[in-house]
């Protein structure tokens, strides 16, 4: 049973220092990550008719930065630990920038591909989050963690309701412009970071074995499903909603919005049954919700009403893992390889936006979106009983 005092380390107050290089990182990774939402409801369209597109070319445009970002995470985090977080950071959001640029100006599907590629190759996700973690306190990791975790569902939420609007009136390559100006937007505001941030320490040898032990293991499997789940379930929803509930790209946002909000009547309850070790049981709920939005969306996608309630289903269970998942691993890492450790995390979590994308573009193919749907059903499945025959989250909790 968790004590009081136990709930007064989790919420802790954070510092002056500490507040204001949260609200940096945290915006930071909403410029960044605004480039990369702003596309996701849009993209597959605008992809189906470029020069040399196929089902499967859309699925790899769509999700294909996720290659990239899960081959140099890693390397980026182990750099990080050794040279420092802001060059790593810097160098990432050039090359972000430059994958922008490239896909803005192409014509052709492999171009938009190349420069997706490029984009992802700026992989400094878990370099952002070990910074997160070298300025705080353990004591208040999980609300650090949870506020940059909320900031990017913030740009998530910003992206679903601008993107498709700018991209009606301006077209898709316009978004590919404004990544680069954000990505330039965040280069400039890592200068407002409170300076004498602790230097990470450098490790004389990386130990795979403190990187890849088996609750470590866990999360970044599940980080993997999750976001191959949301790549998949993208690939697929605009052509649902253009084809089969006949709306025009300007109305999808409405849907995505309001079931995001809706969705916080289930997140908000999560969070607050949850604590900074993790229960099995409220992460069980969250996969379980997940599996239930896919399930509706795969059988019951005949009317908006359905729809509206599978997605906010979904995103319940989403917002709820995205936060959780991190915070736990962070806690559970190795200080001195928590870079190292973050890349093995954030690399399973782009090479499942890499693996969705192939998921939707391969099973959208007959065009019926039910059945990228059906199969990312069966996966949540197989990820709720995976979590279920892996006990109670015992090693989770063993660090914390």
């Amino acid at each position: 049973m968790t004590t009081s005092n136990e709930y007064s380390a989790v919420f802790h107050a954070m510092l002056p220092k500490e507040r204001r290089a949260v609200a940096v990182i945290a915006l930071v990774a909403m410029c960044r990550m605004f480039g990369l939402f702003a596309l996701l409801p849009v993209l597959s369209l605008f992809a189906a008719d470029l020069t040399g597109a196929t089902p499967i070319l859309v699925g790899l445009a769509v999700g294909g930065y996720g290659l990239t970002q899960a081959s140099l995470q890693i390397p980026f985090g182990l750099l990080s630990d050794r040279i420092g977080r802001l060059p790593v950071i810097i160098f990432g959001l050039a090359l972000f920038a430059a994958g922008s640029i490239l896909a803005g100006l192409s014509d052709t599907i492999a171009g938009v591909i190349a420069g997706r590629f490029l984009q992802g190759a700026g992989a400094i996700s878990a370099t952002l989050t070990a910074l997160m973690a070298d300025a705080t306190r353990e004591q208040v990791r999980t609300r650090t963690m949870a506020v940059l975790g909320i900031g990017i569902g913030a740009s998530f939420l910003l992206a679903l309701i601008i993107g498709p609007i700018i991209a009606a009136q301006s077209g898709v390559r316009s978004l590919f412009w404004i990544a680069a100006t954000l990505a330039l937007v965040a280069g400039l505001l890592l200068m407002a970071l409170p300076a004498g941030i602790e230097k990470p320490k450098a490790s004389v040898v990386l130990r795979p074995a403190a990187v890849l032990r088996p609750e470590l293991l866990r999360l970044d499997l599940y980080i993997f499903v999750l976001h191959a789940l949301l790549t998949a379930s993208f690939v697929a929803l605009p052509f649902l909603f253009r084809n089969r509930l006949d709306l025009v790209l300007t109305e999808h946002w409405k849907i995505y919005v309001g079931a995001l909000i809706v969705s916080l009547a289930g997140t908000i309850p999560l969070i607050l049954v949850d604590d900074r070790r993790g229960r099995a049981g409220t992460i069980g709920l969250a996969i379980g919700l997940l599996l239930i939005g896919q399930l509706i969306l795969a059988f019951g996608s005949f009317a908006v009403l359905p729809v509206f309630i599978a997605l906010a289903v979904f995103f319940a269970g989403f917002n709820f893992l995205e936060a959780g998942l991190p915070a736990r691993l962070s806690i559970l890492a190795d200080g001195e390889l928590r870079g190292a450790s973050l890349g093995v995390f954030s690399s399973s979590q782009f090479l499942g936006a890499f693996a969705g994308g192939l998921i939707g573009g391969i099973f959208l193919a007959g065009g019926q979106p039910s059945r990228v749907f059906m199969v990312c059903a069966a996966l949540a499945g197989v990820w709720l009983l995976i979590h279920q025959l892996g006990g109670s989250g015992r090693g989770q909790q063993k660090k914390a």
